[in-house]
């Protein structure tokens, strides 16, 4: 399926590092845990999500990205679906192919149609993925294509992306599915440099990947507080939470300016900056 209308200047996404220009988010209005879907969920799940503190700090989050000269898209909130605000999930970009995602888990099958109609609306053309793949198993570096193989996202899916993206080499990534989605262990924040949680992966996948990227570790604790979900604005900006200081440290060694914004709340239903943003545009 595509929109009625094909224009692709409006989208661009080539790596997870250049410059971002356009994304997409939802304000967490209705955030809670109901139906209990990942690891991280289950440790709050009685505590729950304070709404307030989570739309204080999605707003932080929000404020600092339009100051830094990202265009922000807000898709509407709805109550019918309480992880609205993990856009990165509902659609990806790579090159100028936008696609909308087959939610696998039923308490999020239908987020995705607000994404059609802003499309539409904007005269974005896109595809429709079948056969479950979700935006935060896929990760893009230039001529590649990183995919987890999880209970988010299928084998099959790979196969139509392969079909789909024939410029592109798509890399299947298998992980340990409790981690929920591959930006949950696996990030890259430049061509040379990425972030990686090892104990989820095989040791032949890690090697694998450190032969392209010189791989920096994040440990359980800092993993359990998403320290590989970070976003990468481009310039060498990387979004993370104050709370990981071993993957902040690392990463500032490196030559990489850390925001740090508070994203303690959001994070209790098992995503980060990078599951609460869809780019549409990098350069």
């Amino acid at each position: 399926m595509s929109s009625p209308v094909d224009d692709k200047s409006k989208t661009k996404v080539n790596t997870e590092y250049d410059s971002l220009k356009r994304v997409i988010l939802c304000q967490p209005k209705f955030m809670a845990i109901e139906d209990v879907i990942n690891e991280t969920q289950k440790q709050y799940a009685d505590e729950n999500i304070d709404v307030e503190i989570a739309m204080k700090q999605h707003r932080e989050f929000e404020k600092l990205l339009r100051e830094h000269g990202v265009e922000v898209i807000n898709l509407p909130s709805s109550e019918q679906f309480p992880e609205q605000v993990f856009t990165r999930d509902i659609g990806f970009t790579v090159g100028e192919e936008v696609f909308v995602a087959e939610m696998a888990r039923d308490i999020r099958k239908g987020e995705e149609e607000a994404l059609e109609e802003f499309l539409e609306d904007e005269n974005i053309s896109y595809q429709t993925t079948t056969d479950r793949v979700e935006g935060g198993d896929v990760i893009v570096d230039r001529d590649k294509v990183y995919v987890g193989i999880s209970s988010r996202t299928s084998e099959e899916a790979v196969r139509n992306l392969q079909r789909k993206l024939p410029k592109h080499n798509i890399i299947r990534v298998p992980f340990n599915e409790k981690y929920l989605h591959l930006d949950c262990v696996f990030n890259i924040l430049s061509p040379e440099i990425g972030l990686i949680f090892r104990e989820a992966l095989s040791e032949d996948m890690v090697e694998t990947l450190s032969r392209t990227y010189k791989l920096i570790e994040v440990s359980p604790e800092e993993q359990f507080t998403m320290g590989t979900n970070v976003l990468s604005i481009g310039d060498g900006k990387v979004f993370s939470l104050p709370q990981n200081k071993q993957v902040n440290a690392t990463m500032r060694a490196h030559g990489f300016e850390v925001i740090e914004v508070d994203f303690s709340e959001i994070i209790k239903s098992g995503g980060s900056f990078r599951c609460c943003s869809m780019p549409l545009e990098r350069n």
